[in-house]
């Protein structure tokens, strides 16, 4: 699989909600940058970030757009996250329901045909604004 089909079947498992198959496209030591946080290591520790995700979050992702290096082994990606805030994630705003529309982007590393790194960014507090928190 090339590296553009990698990154668009790894967001086509996201919006299935598809969690094992996304897990399966990442390699053992796959490094995570969570946005505006630390990186975490493995994907144990990705599946308990999905986890903690799926149970705070209903999120979509639409307008996909994936850019690939002339090698194949970085990549970005562009998108519009479409979601809910479902249960109050630790440290944010008190969760209600709350809709909101984020753009989105991600950078990965790619191993083996596998995902080795995913760097997420959005904008905190454009989030914190639509879901009504204050920062």
């Amino acid at each position: 699989m090339n590296t553009s089909h990698l990154i668009t079947a790894y967001y086509d498992a996201f919006n299935r909600g598809d969690r094992e198959a996304m897990l399966s496209m990442l390699t053992d030591d796959v490094a995570h940058d969570l946005n505006q946080g630390a990186r975490e290591t493995g994907r144990d520790a990705f599946r308990a970030f999905l986890q903690r995700m799926d149970r705070c979050y209903g999120e979509q992702l639409r307008d996909i757009v994936v850019m690939v290096s002339a090698d194949g082994l970085r990549a970005g990606a562009e998108y519009v996250v479409h979601g809910e805030y479902k249960v109050t994630d630790e440290g944010l705003p008190e969760a209600e329901g709350q809709r909101y529309v984020l753009p989105g982007g991600a950078f990965f590393d790619v191993r083996d045909g596998k995902i080795a790194r995913v760097t997420n960014y959005y904008n905190l507090d454009d989030w914190i604004a639509q879901v009504g928190g204050n920062r």
